[in-house]
């Protein structure tokens, strides 16, 4: 069967668009391909910064032919309605339709629509425009004469060539020459820009792929990062280093170039005195390149490494020697950020009504910074005031947490106070990922407890599921009161998270309260904390999402889940106790029978049935239902006492001891009797199986 090779080639695209645009590129052509009435056997994208190319193998030559019988009118129906008929199934007469017959509703018209199959070249020539021509990208550009044209082409960057090669893997392929704004499909492309300038005539993707890497254009970026990263490693080995890896850096490095060349550069041993987080993060977001640091240990090294499109005669001599004028300069600025942050600012004067406000001694560094904060009046969000009310706010909030996770309440104070102070220091307006992590080593300097600088880092997380959470005891209620008070205030100004849409992070906020909660063991009272149902309720959301996420049960997660539960770990603990015990051979059958008793229950209480306000002991008239209620009173009993004392697996123990009477009651005992004094007191019995079952979960919610 036939291969078809694509390739679109054009000025750099920027790297961080490039796999997605690839992505976007196979899903399109291969769509409208099938769409068409065409097959394939494997379709793969690929990408560098100058070119998307798509190879499709195993497509079908041809579509193949249709019939469709399309049913019309009565022929005895009126003319317009016949006509409508006629005009839709393309027919110019009623000669041209068939008759058929119906016994029961008569003649009617059919009209038998034959749709002979097309080939291939003339689908791919019929779609591929229009897939160019509106390609997603995230922005484009129009470029020029045919610019000042409405309707003319845009692309990411001006499109450069087209190549559109079509046919069997083993005969000659041929060009389906589609064209869009004055650009011709054809077999020819280009390969790398200096080292192989000259145009290259290619058949199928085999060749391609074989031709561009001698013209120096490595086509698979995963093949790239290979190179990259393996070459870093090895470089870095033989000057006695290791490679600090970043999968990001990785990841865009390859989108620069089509030939990797990696080489080492180096800056001067003084500039290590800045914190390795800004070494690394000047170096990377300026110059895209890696550090490194000595094998086995934490601190950089004054080495780097860097990633040239160009296998340079010198051997990469000047490449280095340009990057690293360019490292040194900024590195500079870093050290100059890094020492002014450590000193006065300017104004004092003006900064000390704020200082008063929040406590903070003037004389230190970060205090400034912190009264700066609130003397400019920095906003957080328009409707929920300044950073400094924010501070005052989370202030708050940290001291009634405090009694709960029992942390030192004089430090908890000191850490919310200046956990958002870095937010004005020159380190963090150069890179703002850095906010936590600088004010922490700024803490450190002037002399903060441990503690209190280790908030100020962590008071941010966790960022994610996959984010370390809190350890020490103020910092987890630093990061608490922060993650609460923006879920409060944004949802008291009805700024929810909707659909996919989420611009506040408050998805994230959540998740990151339930994974303290959970994984650092803290009972905090959500309902009465936040005073707002609704955000209960989203934190069950979150609850459900990260439990599931631990292999919990969806419906032993809503087992146990009440609307108003707002104790988090209480929950978890249910769920992991429900879970072990369901999963049992016991907790099997005592599932089956509860459920049999709480349906039939509904059962009756959706019909009216008359069931008795308690069970008398007088009206059970066998063995069975006198067990089941001599058991159950205990049971139950045992079951609350456990769920009190929080010893879920006890309850489940207890619970387990309803098995077998509940089984021997439905083996000989029939509830609904011919007496209804017995069937309604016998149905009381079964309220009981629901209340005692109930105190530890919600059985009819749970599958099997």
């Amino acid at each position: 069967m036939p291969n078809l090779l694509l390739e679109l080639r054009s000025e750099e695209i920027p790297a961080r668009m490039q796999r997605k645009a690839a992505g976007d590129l196979k899903k399109l052509v291969t769509d409208a391909l099938v769409e068409a009435g065409l097959s394939y056997e494997g379709a793969r994208e690929y990408w560098t910064p100058r070119r998307l190319a798509l190879d499709i193998h195993g497509l079908t030559a041809r579509s193949a032919d249709v019939r469709e019988e399309r049913k019309g009118p009565r022929t005895d129906a009126n003319e317009k309605a016949i006509e409508g008929f006629l005009r839709g199934a393309g027919l110019s007469s009623v000669s041209e339709a068939q008759v058929v017959s119906d016994p029961k509703k008569g003649d009617f018209y059919v009209a038998v629509i034959s749709k002979p199959g097309r080939a291939a070249e003339e689908i791919v020539t019929d779609v591929m425009p229009g897939i160019i021509r509106d390609f997603p990208w995230p922005k484009s550009m129009r470029w020029g004469k045919a610019s000042s044209k409405p309707g003319a082409l845009r692309w990411v960057r001006p499109l450069q060539s087209i190549v559109c090669t079509f046919g069997p893997e083993h005969e000659e392929t041929t060009v389906i020459p589609f064209e869009i704004d004055g650009i011709t499909a054809s077999n020819i492309t280009y390969g790398h820009r200096f080292h192989a300038p000259e145009a290259i005539t290619v058949r199928r993707f085999d060749d391609y792929a074989a031709n561009l890497e001698k013209a120096k254009v490595i086509l698979d970026a995963e093949r790239r990062k290979d190179i990259i990263l393996h070459d870093a490693r090895d470089i870095a080995f033989a000057n006695g280093l290791e490679l600090v890896e970043d999968e990001g850096l990785l990841e865009e490095v390859a989108g620069l170039v089509e030939w990797p060349q990696v080489l080492m550069g180096s800056f001067e041993e003084d500039y290590l005195s800045i914190p390795s987080e800004i070494i690394r993060l000047t170096i990377k977001t300026n110059q895209k390149c890696f550090v490194t640091r000595k094998q086995g240990e934490e601190t950089l090294s004054n080495k780097f490494i860097l990633v040239s499109n160009i296998q340079a005669s010198d051997g990469g001599k000047e490449i280095v020697h340009g990057n690293g004028k360019v490292v040194r300069a900024r590195l500079s600025d870093a050290l100059h950020f890094w020492k002014r942050d450590q000193g006065n600012l300017p104004d004092l004067e003006t900064l000390t009504a704020s200082a008063a406000k929040f406590g903070l001694d003037i004389n230190k560094p970060l205090d400034q910074r912190m009264a700066k904060l609130d003397a400019l009046d920095v906003t957080f969000h328009a409707k929920l005031g300044t950073q400094g009310a924010r501070v005052a706010r989370i202030r708050t909030l940290a001291k009634e947490l405090a009694d709960i996770t029992g942390a030192d309440a004089a430090l908890v104070d000191r850490a919310a106070v200046l956990a958002k102070a870095d937010l004005r220091t020159e380190a963090v307006g150069e890179f703002p990922e850095l906010q936590g992590l600088m004010g922490r080593k700024y803490a450190v300097l002037q002399g903060e407890d441990a503690s209190v600088a280790a908030a100020i880092e962590d008071h941010y997380k966790p960022q994610g599921p996959s984010d370390r959470v809190p350890e020490d005891k103020v910092a987890i209620t630093t990061a608490l009161a922060d993650k609460l008070d923006t879920l409060i205030g944004f949802w008291a100004i009805d700024e929810k998270p909707t659909g996919s849409k989420d611009p506040f992070a408050l998805r994230r906020a959540a998740l990151g309260v339930v994974r303290i909660l959970l994984e650092r063991k803290v009972r905090l009272p959500l309902r009465a904390t936040t005073k707002d149902i609704d955000l209960l309720s989203f934190f069950h959301d979150r609850l459900k999402v990260y439990l599931r996420d631990q292999g919990a049960r969806h419906d032993l997660i809503d087992a146990v889940l009440t609307p108003d539960a707002d104790d988090l770990l209480m929950v978890a603990r249910r769920v992991e106790a429900l879970t072990a015990f369901i999963t049992s051979e016991e907790g099997k059958n005592l599932l089956a029978g509860t459920k049999r008793a709480t349906q039939l229950l509904a059962a009756e209480e959706k019909k009216g049935t008359v069931i008795a306000d308690g069970v008398s002991p007088a009206l059970l008239k066998l063995d069975a239902e006198k067990e089941l209620f001599a058991v159950i009173s205990g049971a139950s009993k045992d079951a609350s006492d456990a769920v009190a004392g929080e010893d879920f697996r006890s309850a489940m123990e207890a619970l387990s001891k309803l098995r077998g009477p509940v089984d021997r009651f439905f083996e000989d005992v029939l509830v609904n009797d011919e007496d209804a004094a017995i069937r309604a007191n016998r149905l009381a019995l079964l309220r009981l199986i629901r209340e005692a079952t109930g105190t530890v979960a919600d059985f009819s919610k749970i599958s099997g």
